[in-house]
Parts: structure tokens; sequence; C-alpha cells
């Protein structure tokens, strides 16, 4: 009887071979770990810069004293352009009634137009040197809109609260653009005038026709 073959010797394993260091911190699995920093406002240095001053790092060829009475000016207008933006919002999810499609739309869009108008604002603030204002319990204190409340109210009141708050802010605009004008600061006036007047005089007159008191149109 033939024997059978011998087996030959299994080849002994190969050790897996150990990843150097450089590749394996490549791979995420070893190495040093990177952790952020936290916790650092509570052990923070002065800050870069206080609200209510300006600085002169940008060379506009306007004097500290005009650029403070601008930004003073400007965070007045941005605290109660934020105020009304909020106002569009509040009564946007809360309208009622027959108009409610229109009124649900055109609130809609005042609010994008006044939330663009806030950062065109801002944006003039922080280029005069000055510190824009921003957080909702500071804009409270600030704007000299007033206050509605939470409540849900009929849709004349709602347009009663918005032109009451159009006015305010007209009001102011047509100062502050004097005052900008009479200090030679024409980006601020140019901004009072062709984006806060105009886009307010005409976000006053959409919502005004929907309170004017006029007959139906009859066909005979």
């Amino acid at each position: 009887m033939a024997k059978a073959p011998a087996k030959k010797p299994a080849a002994a394993a190969k050790a897996p071979a150990t990843p150097s260091k450089s590749s394996a911190a490549s791979n995420g699995h070893a190495g040093p770990s990177v952790q952020p920093v936290l916790n650092q406002q509570f052990d923070a240095p002065a800050p870069l810069q206080k609200y209510g001053t300006v600085s002169q790092r940008l060379p506009i060829g306007l004097d500290e004293k005009t650029r403070q009475q601008s930004v003073n000016n400007l965070n007045q207008l941005l605290a109660d352009t934020i105020t009304l933006r909020d106002l569009y919002k509040k009564h946007h999810w809360q309208v009622v009634g027959p108009t409610f499609y229109q009124l649900h739309l055109l609130y809609d869009k005042h609010y994008e137009e006044q939330s663009a108008l806030v950062d065109t604002i801002a944006e003039r603030i922080q280029i005069l040197g000055g510190v824009a204002v921003a957080m909702a319990h500071d804009v409270a204190e600030l704007t000299s809109i007033p206050r509605p409340p939470r409540d849900r109210e009929e849709a004349p009141i709602q347009v009663g609260r918005l032109l009451e708050a159009h006015q305010i802010i007209l009001k102011n605009a047509h100062k502050f653009a004097k005052e900008a004008d009479d200090s030679g600061d024409d980006g601020t006036n140019d901004l009072a005038v062709s984006d806060v007047m105009r886009l307010n005089e005409l976000q006053v007159w959409f919502v005004s026709e929907h309170v004017v008191d006029t007959p139906l149109a009859r066909t005979e």
C-alpha cells in the first residue's frame, strides 16, 4: 500500500506588523488628543471694546466726535428696527380673520426686509468703529417702540401697532439724517434716507391699505 505523501510543515504565522506612531496618528487611532478649551468666558480678559465707545480702526475720514454721534443714533435705529422686525414676526404667527392669507404673507415679507435692514445698520455701526447692540434684553432696554402684549390681537390692532412703530422709526430717521448731514457723515445720512426711510415709508403704504374704510365695488 502506497504511503501518503508527507505533509509539509506549516509556515509559521507572521505576527502583524506594528504600525508606526506616524501612521497610527494619521489614522486617528493614537497620537496627541486635540480638545477644545472650554469655559473661557469665566476667566476672560478685558473686552476688545466696550459698548458705547468708538475706535479709529478704519481710516474713513471722520473724527471721533462725529463717529460717536452717528453710532449712538444708529444704535437707536438698530434697536427699533430689530423690535419692528420681531413685531412683524409675532403678527405673522398670530394673525387671524378673513384677511389671514394676505396679511400672513405680507407680514413675513416685511419681516425679511426689516431683517436685511438690521444687517445694514449694524454693519454701518461697525464701520464707524462702534459696537452694535445685539441681544434681545439690550434691545428691549434701548428701543423706543412700546412693548406689545403677548396676547393674540385682531388684525386692525396689529396694523395699528405696526404703523405706530414705523412712525417712530421714521421720525428718528429724519432727525438722525439731518444730524449726520450737519456733521459731514454722508454715509450715515445716505443710510438713514435711502435705506431706513424709503423701506419704512413703502411698508407703511402697504400696511395702511389694509385698514382703509371704503365700500366694496358693486356691479349692476
